[in-house]
């Protein structure tokens, strides 16, 4: 199935279409490849900088991978209103992490999950609902900038996982040569299959680089003696484990749910971007339903995951990157991402063996997938906006600021605690600076000028007109 250059990418399988079984394993299998690491880190850092214990520690990476894989199976086929029929892997969002790590400190674990619990679906389960009438408030020049600040913000985890992530820090190996050659393997084989192949190898490149990059950290090790791959969790895991409802408890602190509510705003607006960047493949927006339907997902999943003790999960924007790099659209491939997630939340010790992979072999793979996920947000804002001075201003101002606090986020400590949380995150910032210019300053993409100017034309047409009919006759 291709699509006209002009409305999108050339996909490989369209929305609907169904690869044959072993390719979309091994297709599903990269989604999960490129978003394991970073979705588990969110419990390990949250859990290390709270100061769990290693088996609490264990059960909460292990309910990420499962809460993940049933949300992207609900995101693929969905259940009701909720999901959205689109390929979305869901995930944990660094979005939430210090939030969690300071009601953690602060409160304990009980009040954090309890207030994910209360704001996960009223938040974004509200907006999802209502999503229809504030639809206009989001046109494709301003969900196109949210798409672009989530892979530009995230560039900057790429590089740090390229250069060995923080166990090369506290080694203090950061950057170090064997770190960044092994980012640079992955990144040059997954260009070049991608570039100058075709068939399966272009589509899997993504993988094959990262088991590529896996294979030659193993050498090092056996060679030098590097230390890259660290099989000692894998011994100390259960083959199997179950979930347990209400593990850490639930308390509720009002403080703590209105952070969790500002932050999972953030999360509705890189899940409108998400999904922009999704269907741009095709050379359009997300419908009504499919937006209401991923809020719904969201929220739902969030909440029921914090009952058993796990962070919220969200779309996962490297994946955004996946789809547009392979042109591979099907939901159903995502669909088998999200059994092999669940699969391996059930089972700790395969999750275990998974996140042995070294930092520097994702991050060759993440560098290329955010880099992709801002692409993508460019080429929404290009194919329907026009990029006159007013449209041009508001990507100044937006991109601006979300960069600007993305890496000096110091610039707002005189703030208070709550204005830092809600201004210090890129997305949000660069998300209400587009979304309120877009709204005041005149032109065609603003919800409440343009539908003025629209009714001014119809006027006019209708005097200059004689012939014209009168709106009140049949």
């Amino acid at each position: 199935m291709t699509n006209d250059p002009g409305d999108g990418i050339e996909l490989e399988y369209g929305l609907d279409e169904k690869p044959p079984m072993a390719k979309s394993i091994l297709l599903g299998l990269q989604h999960v490849a490129v978003m394991i690491v970073p979705a588990t880190a969110v419990a390990y850092i949250v859990a290390g900088n709270v100061g769990l214990d290693g088996a609490d520690t264990a059960y909460i990476v292990q309910m990420v991978l499962l809460f993940s894989g049933l949300a992207t199976i609900i995101q693929a086929y969905t259940i009701g209103p909720i999901g959205a029929k689109l390929p979305i892997v869901m995930g944990s969002s660094f979005t939430f992490v210090g939030a969690a790590t300071t009601i953690g400190i602060e409160f304990g674990m009980a009040t954090v999950f309890g207030a994910i619990l209360v704001t996960g679906f009223v938040v974004e389960g509200l907006i999802g609902w209502q999503f229809k009438r504030i639809k206009p408030f989001f046109p494709p020049l301003v969900t196109g900038l949210v798409v672009v600040i989530i892979g530009l913000y995230l560039i900057p985890t790429g590089m740090d996982y390229a250069a060995g992530g923080s166990a090369a820090q506290e080694a203090g190996e950061f950057g170090a040569v064997h770190h960044i050659g092994l980012a640079a393997l992955v990144l040059a084989i997954a260009v070049g299959l991608n570039m100058l192949t075709r068939g399966v190898t272009r589509l899997l490149s993504i993988l094959a680089s990262i088991a590529i990059g896996y294979a030659a950290a193993l050498a090092l090790d056996l060679v030098y003696g590097f230390g890259l791959v660290d099989f000692s969790s894998v011994g100390s895991a259960d083959a199997i484990a179950f979930p347990s409802p209400t593990h850490f408890g639930f308390e509720f602190e009002p403080i703590a749910i209105l952070v969790f509510a500002f932050l999972f705003l953030v999360s509705a607006m890189e899940t409108v971007g998400d999904m922009s960047g999704v269907t741009a493949a095709e050379g359009r927006n997300p419908d009504d339903r499919e937006f209401r339907g991923a809020l719904f997902n969201d929220g739902s999943l969030s909440s029921l995951g914090s009952i058993f003790g796990t962070f919220p999960v969200t779309s996962f924007s490297q994946n955004v990157g996946i789809v547009t790099f392979t042109g591979v659209m099907s939901r159903h491939v995502v669909g088998i991402s999200g059994v092999i997630l669940a699969i391996l939340g059930l089972s700790p010790v395969t999750g275990a063996l998974v996140t042995t992979i070294p930092s520097a072999v994702f991050g060759g793979a993440v560098l290329l997938m955010v880099g992709m996920v801002a692409a993508s947000g460019f080429r929404l804002i290009v194919l329907h906006t026009e990029l006159n001075r007013r449209n041009m201003v508001i990507v100044a101002v937006s991109l601006g600021l979300g960069l600007g606090i993305a890496t000096t986020p110091e610039a707002i400590s005189g703030l208070p605690n709550a204005a830092q949380t809600f201004f210090g995150e890129p997305v949000i910032l660069t998300a209400l600076s587009a979304l309120i210019l877009n709204t005041i300053v005149p032109g065609e993409q603003s919800p409440l000028f343009d539908a003025a100017a629209l009714e001014d034309e119809d006027e006019d047409s209708d005097s200059s007109n004689p012939t014209a009919p009168n709106p009140g006759d049949d």
